[in-house]
Order: structure tokens, then C-alpha cells, then sequence
């Protein structure tokens, strides 16, 4: 998943941003409100961790003009205050959970985890295609009971894919949802990951479940 930190506090930033890349999260950051909605306007996310208290816009400013243009994905508040009435106005805007500062990191990933499955059909966090079993919240993979190793950019895949199990997924979404602004687009590299993913969760079992949709993208499913 790609997440947006929407946080004025550098080195917090920038602690927050290595500990979502660790987890295997595709991260965009930025320090002040106006920056946020830019991100927003030109890439898909995820979530977002919206600091309240930052420059040019505050968070609560950046949360309304988001859910006025009815852009509907997880927000997460980051922030020092912590009176009810703080929290009554974040939620009350649309924000869906509110993280005092300071927090635990452990604390801050199990949050994201809780709020993207809300936006999600399935209120688990045990996902299934046949015998291949994903659980996002401690990124194990199986395969007839067989864990398998993947990196972390294959896992991301892996969990969008079988988010998106039975459905066609292109290219584009998975540059916009797996790869920051750092990536260049236009190489080969997500043929190259798809590559190294099939060989772990095909190679070896007779049914085959990832395969090639030529000319538009990849499917997760059982093959007919």
C-alpha cells in the first residue's frame, strides 16, 4: 500500500517514513498542508498520516477540502493536543483515528492496519485465494500450509493482487500504489517483480495463480 505523511516535524518525518518502508509500505512525505493536497491530487493513496498543527494549511483545513472533493480513503491524526474537543473536531471533519504524540511505532502500524481493512469488503486481516493464505497484518505467506519468503516489494504486490483477487490490475496501478515519486516509470521493473513472484507462489504447485492479462496487466486466480 502506499501511504502519504503529511508531518511538519522533520526528523519525526522522517522517523515515521523508515519505519512504514520497513513494514513493507510504499511511502510520499511532505511537510506542510498545501504540499499534502498536492501529493493527493496526482497519486492514489492508501492512507494518510495527517499531522493537525502545520504550515500554510493545519491538518483539519487539508481533512475538509479532501472530503469535499469526496476523496474516500483512511486519514490517521497526528497530533500534540489532546483534549476532547480536539478529537471531536477531527473526527467530526472525516478523519477516521486520532494518534496522540508521542506514540508508539509498533502502535502507529497496527492503527494503519485497523483503518485500511474498514475501507476494505473483507474485516480481516486473513486473506485466501485457494491455498495461497495472506495475513497483511503479519505479512506471512503460505501455500498449502508451505510459508513463503518474499521481499518486501513483492510482498506489497502480493497484497494488492489479492486485495484486487479476480480483478484485472494494470501497470499504472500497481506504480501508483506500490512505488513512490522516486520511481521512474516506463522500465521494466514491475515485469521483473511479477517475475520474481510467480516463481515463488506458482513454481512447484500444479494450479497456477498469477497470470498475464497481454496488453492490460495481471490477474490473481484460480486458473479455469
Amino acid at each position: 500500500m502506499r501511504i502519504l505523511v503529511a508531518e511538519d516535524e522533520k526528523d519525526l518525518n522522517k522517523l515515521i517514513c523508515r519505519t512504514l518502508e520497513r513494514a513493507g509500505y510504499s511511502v510520499d512525505n511532505c511537510f506542510n498542508g498545501e504540499d499534502a493536497l498536492d501529493y493527493v491530487r496526482n497519486a492514489d493513496y492508501d492512507c494518510i498520516l495527517l499531522d493537525v498543527m502545520m504550515p500554510k494549511l493545519d491538518g483539519h483545513e487539508v481533512l475538509k477540502h479532501l472530503r469535499e472533493q469526496n476523496k474516500n480513503f483512511p486519514v490517521i491524526f497526528l497530533t500534540a493536543k489532546d483534549t476532547i474537543q480536539d478529537r471531536i473536531t477531527g473526527l467530526d471533519l472525516g478523519a477516521d483515528d486520532y494518534l496522540v504524540k508521542p506514540f508508539d511505532f509498533d502502535e502507529l502500524l497496527a492503527r494503519i492496519r485497523a483503518v485500511t481493512r474498514k475501507y476494505g469488503v473483507q474485516k480481516t486481516s486473513i486473506y485466501n485465494l485457494d491455498d495461497l493464505t495472506v495475513d497483511t497484518a503479519t505479512h506471512k505467506v503460505t501455500r498449502a500450509n508451505i510459508e513463503i519468503k518474499l521481499s518486501a516489494k513483492e510482498y506489497s504486490i502480493l497484497e494488492y493482487l489479492i486485495l484486487h483477487k479476480e480483478t484485472i490490475v494494470t501497470r499504472t496501478q500497481l506504480e501508483n500504489h506500490i512505488w513512490n515519486y522516486d520511481y521512474v516509470g516506463g522500465s521494466n521493473v514491475v515485469d521483473v517483480y511479477i517475475t520474481y513472484l510467480r516463481r515463488k507462489i506458482d513454481n512447484g504447485f500444479d494450479k497456477k495463480l498469477l497470470h498475464t492479462v497481454r496488453g492490460t496487466g495481471w490477474i490473481l486466480k484460480v486458473a479455469e
